[in-house]
C-alpha cells in the first residue's frame, strides 16, 4: 500500500544533501524525464527578470524573488517530506516521529512535485519556488508527468493506495488500476478546506505510529477527532466521508 500526498507552497531552507543529481530521486529511470522539466525551469530563471518572475512564482518581495531566482544547481537537499511546510506538514511532526515511523513514511508516501513530478518522502530536493498551476514556456508539467510517469507509478504503489491529495494533483497521475481510498471532511454538515489539510497530514501521522499496511488495516482503526458517518463507492475509489469532532 501506498499514501499519495500534496506538497506545499512554503517550504524550509537549507539542507546537507548533495545538489540536483539522478541519484536523490527514485525512478532513477525516468530522470531524464525530470531533467527536461528541471532544464526547462532552470532556462526560465536565468531568462527572465526579477519583475517577470514575481509574477510568475506569486511573490511580491522581490527580495524573496531574487532568492529564488538563483539557480538550484549548487543548492543543498533534504528529505522532500522535511522540505515543504504548511499545515499539513505541521500535523504530521515527522521530526517527532520514531525511526520506525519515519521510515513508514520514507519508504510508502508519494508526493507530488510541480518542478520534480512524482517522488518519494526520502527523496533529495532543494529549497525552490514553483507556483501550483504555473506553466513553463511551451510545457504543462502536469501533463508531462502523466503522460511519461504514469505506467511506472501503477507498477510502484501496487493494488492499494491511501490519497490524501488535493484535487488538482490528480493532474499528475489518475490512479486507474490500484484500490484507492481517499477522504472529504465535514464540520457542521459543511465541507471545510483548511481544516482538510490538517486531518490529512494528521491521518499520515496515525497511518505512520499504527503501522497501517493496508486499507483494510485502517477502516479496522480508529482516528481520534474524526467520524466516520458515510461511504460513497464509484469504480475503484472509496470515499469516506469523515465528520471532524
Amino acid at each position: 500500500m501506498k499514501i499519495l500526498l500534496a506538497p506545499a507552497e512554503t517550504k524550509n531552507q537549507g539542507g546537507v544533501g548533495k545538489p540536483y543529481n539522478k541519484e536523490n530521486f527514485f525512478l532513477e529511470q525516468l530522470f531524464d524525464k525530470r531533467d527536461e522539466v528541471y532544464t526547462a525551469y532552470e532556462k526560465l530563471l536565468e531568462n527572465s527578470s526579477i519583475e517577470e518572475l514575481s509574477k510568475w512564482f506569486g511573490l511580491k518581495k522581490l527580495d524573496e524573488v531574487q532568492r529564488y531566482k538563483e539557480s538550484l544547481n549548487n543548492k543543498p537537499t533534504m528529505k522532500a517530506i522535511q522540505r515543504y511546510n504548511g499545515v499539513a506538514f505541521d500535523a504530521i511532526e515527522y521530526d517527532t516521529l520514531s525511526e520506525d515511523e519515519q521510515n513508514y513514511i520514507d519508504e510508502n508516501v508519494l508526493l507530488f512535485s510541480n518542478l520534480f513530478g512524482p517522488i518519494k518522502a526520502s527523496d533529495l530536493i532543494p529549497d525552490y519556488k514553483y507556483k501550483q498551476g504555473a506553466k513553463l514556456p511551451e510545457m504543462a508539467v502536469e501533463k508531462f508527468f502523466m503522460e511519461n510517469f504514469t505506467s511506472a507509478l501503477d507498477e510502484h504503489v501496487g493494488d492499494e493506495i491511501i490519497d490524501l491529495r488535493a484535487g488538482h494533483y490528480e493532474k499528475f497521475y489518475k490512479v486507474k488500476k490500484a484500490n484507492v481510498l481517499t477522504f472529504k471532511f465535514i464540520k457542521d454538515g459543511k465541507v471545510v478546506s483548511h481544516w482538510a489539510k490538517h486531518y490529512r497530514g494528521a491521518l499520515l501521522k496515525h497511518l505512520a505510529k499504527n503501522n497501517i499496511v493496508s486499507i483494510a488495516d485502517f477502516m479496522n482503526s480508529e482516528m481520534p477527532g474524526l467520524k466516520l458517518i458515510e461511504i460513497q463507492e464509484k469504480k475503484n475509489v472509496k470515499l469516506l466521508i469523515m465528520e471532524i469532532e
